[in-house]
């Protein structure tokens, strides 16, 4: 899957999605599945196998509501 600059490729969950998780019915399966999973730390393509299908609409599409935002960027180690 070839990354998208306009979907982050580390999506995390926002504070609205956390609110509406306790209601699965209001998502939809697929996008609930992705919400829980989306953490920030697993990439597209990993969020895509483990729900069995590309979630790169989807995840645009939770973008453009709200519900999924660019994880932060990891600090560098400079040791």
């Amino acid at each position: 899957m070839a990354p998208n600059p306009e979907i982050p490729n580390r999506p995390q969950r926002t504070d609205q999605a956390w609110r509406l998780l306790p209601h699965p019915q209001t998502l939809g399966r697929k996008a609930h599945a992705l919400l829980l999973l989306a953490n920030g730390q697993r990439s597209l393509s990993e969020l895509s196998l483990l729900v069995g299908a590309n979630v790169a609409p989807l995840a645009r599409q939770l973008m453009d509501q709200g519900l999924l935002q660019h994880a932060p960027a990891e600090p560098s180690s400079a040791h």
